[in-house]
């Protein structure tokens, strides 16, 4: 846990004040007995009503102390308990979000969101109860057992006889727990993963008609949780008649012995009230002491799941030194490393025998392998291939969503890692294979390209995209809401919106991953046509299924298993390349079988 210590914050000065209300309130319960006592001694017996009265207010008072020092301390666990899950939920998210794909790879979503959520709140839970209880539980345990054994030493016997036998079953049961509690945190990413992937794809479950097997696999993973929460909720219950029946028998004990002591006069009957009283406290406290045990293991079973992703080192990140003028280059980058403020000026770029696996899936196979490659700036190029022949893969290295295994990716000359990651990025357009927007406005979308756009700066991207006219077509134009993930545009719209959004960035390079499957042939014509007139400089890549999308490339790269197996024009290709022919051939066949 000391490494949560520094997610506190500022809350620190009243970790500090909290443990001076609880020691306070302490005092003032434990006056209790003992001034209960000094009733049924000395005022009862002798019908002193002055002296009741007396003693009574004096316990009312320690009373009120005692109420308002347990509300101060609660309202000091609430506030540094909510602070420290808001710094802990923060630094998770931040942590996440310097992930590269490949560490992302490693964590399900539904498991990110369990740690951002569940397991950040059993921590605010742990502490906000540790607050007000792990420092007054043990000091009210001990200063009761030493005010139990001045009043008789002899009843403290029975007490230091019960508190090894529940302290061995408590250690017994806490350390079965943890186990019980890693179990029921994983369940919860189970069941969230299924919500996730239900929600997600809620459109594709209604037109098969799948909502009844959907619901017997929620059902299954949400049967799993209720009955490994059951089997780990069972063990924590078990502490409870244990505790009972110990600390029953020791109060039963107690009476009994002090009974007999009281009656051959070796105990006053106010004394054995307040040693009672006392039992009762040290109750209390065994049982507070339990409970925190058993939140301090499900607490730890969430520590460590947050801890691996803290722990988790992004593996892609800026590069943290610059070669000093006699320092000897490491061979896999530019042996002239630029300075931090290095940027994109023409969108030149050059793949130098670049091989990538996915280290993520173990298997350890290639997906890319030796790809040399170089592309001007200003050129238009395409990437064509089968399924799973690596075209995704080869352009999200460019922007580093990945990094290579081996080789080199320069741009403008420079090794792509001797970039800054913002300014990679903020220079490279990249429309992904799946589109995706926000929920809020189009002109809000759009502004994710670039926040400081103009109105007029909006409107020539979308054009440029195509989209302008269907926007202008919403009553609301650029203001129409687009609702959570896109849903009140085709997916066609969508397409556009995200080439707009990319075109806005006024990217040296504009990647498109098979981002025009959803428009039509005339529509994207048109848009192929704009960005000849429009983006003259801009160095485009663009992956595409369909043959009458790159046919006019400058340059159009076949791959084939991860490995280039063609590089030239249409007519080139055409001609030469039985990859490219077979590509061609096959949606001719598809276009004469559709009539």
């Amino acid at each position: 846990m000391k490494k949560f210590w520094s997610y506190i914050g500022n809350y620190k000065s009243l970790i500090i004040l909290s443990p001076l209300c609880v020691m306070l309130d302490v005092v003032c319960e434990l006056s209790m007995p003992f001034l209960m006592g000094k009733i049924v001694d000395n005022g009862i017996p002798a019908l002193n009503l002055q002296y009741i009265i007396q003693v009574g207010i004096l316990m009312i008072g320690l009373a009120l102390v005692a109420m308002l020092l347990g509300s101060l301390n609660h309202k000091l666990a609430a506030e540094v308990s909510q602070g420290f899950a808001a710094n802990l939920r923060q630094a998770l998210f931040d942590r996440v979000q310097s992930f590269s794909f490949s560490n992302i790879d490693t964590f399900s979503t539904a498991s990110l969101v369990t740690r951002l959520t569940n397991d950040v709140t059993q921590l605010q839970n742990t502490l906000l109860m540790s607050m007000r209880f792990l420092t007054r539980a043990p000091l009210m345990l001990i200063c009761a057992l030493v005010f139990a054994i001045a009043i008789n030493a002899k009843l403290a016997i029975i007490l230091f006889m019960a508190i090894p036998v529940l302290v061995a079953g408590i250690s017994v049961i806490v350390g079965q727990a943890e186990r019980f509690f890693k179990a029921v945190q994983a369940k919860i990413d189970a069941v969230n993963g299924t919500v996730e992937e239900n929600l997600i794809g809620i459109r594709v479950v209604k037109a098969f008609v799948r909502e009844p097997h959907e619901k017997t696999k929620f059902k299954k993973s949400s049967d799993e949780l209720s009955d490994t929460a059951i089997r780990a909720g069972s063990l924590v219950v078990t502490i409870m008649p244990i505790m009972l029946l110990v600390l029953n028998g020791a109060t039963i004990a107690v009476i009994w012995f002090g009974g007999r002591m009281v009656g051959n006069h070796q105990l006053g009957t106010g004394e054995l009230v307040g040693f009672i009283s006392y039992v009762m406290l040290i109750l209390q406290s065994v049982l507070m002491v339990s409970t925190i045990l058993m939140m301090l293991a499900r607490a730890r079973a969430s520590a460590e799941r947050i801890i691996e992703v803290l722990g988790t080192t992004p593996d892609i990140a800026d590069k943290q030194f610059v070669l000093a003028p006699h320092a000897v280059a490491d061979p896999r980058v530019n042996a002239e490393a630029p300075s931090e403020e290095a940027a994109i000026q023409h969108g030149a770029i050059e793949f130098r025998h670049v091989d990538f696996k996915y280290t993520a899936t173990g298997k350890g196979e290639n997906v890319l392998s030796d790809i040399n490659l170089t592309i001007q700036p200003g050129e238009f190029v395409a990437l064509v291939g089968g399924t799973g022949s690596g075209k995704s893969t080869m352009v999200s290295l460019i922007p580093r969503l990945y990094d290579v295994s081996d080789g080199q990716i320069l741009v403008d000359g420079v090794d792509v890692r001797d970039y800054k990651l913002a300014t990679l990025r903020s220079s490279i357009g990249m429309v992904l294979q799946k589109n995706v927007l926000f929920s809020g406005t189009i002109r809000e979308n759009l502004l994710w390209g670039n926040a400081a756009a103009t109105q007029k700066e909006i409107e020539e991207a979308a054009q440029n995209a195509q989209a302008h006219d269907f926007i202008m077509s919403f009553p609301d134009g650029y203001d129409t809401d687009l609702g959570q993930g896109g849903v009140n545009v085709s997916g066609g719209q969508k397409q556009r919106l995200c080439i707009a959004r990319a075109l806005l960035k006024k990217p040296h390079i504009l990647i498109m991953d098979d981002s025009t499957s959803a428009v039509d042939s005339a529509t994207e014509a048109k848009m192929r046509a704009s960005f000849r007139e429009n983006l003259k400089d801009t160095t485009i890549l663009t992956i595409a299924q369909r043959v009458s999308s790159v046919q006019e490339a400058d340059k159009i790269i076949v791959l084939d298993d991860g490995r280039i197996v063609g590089i030239g024009t249409h007519a080139e290709l055409l001609a030469n390349n039985p990859a490219y022919q077979a590509i061609c051939a096959s949606q001719m066949e598809g276009v004469v079988a559709n009539g």
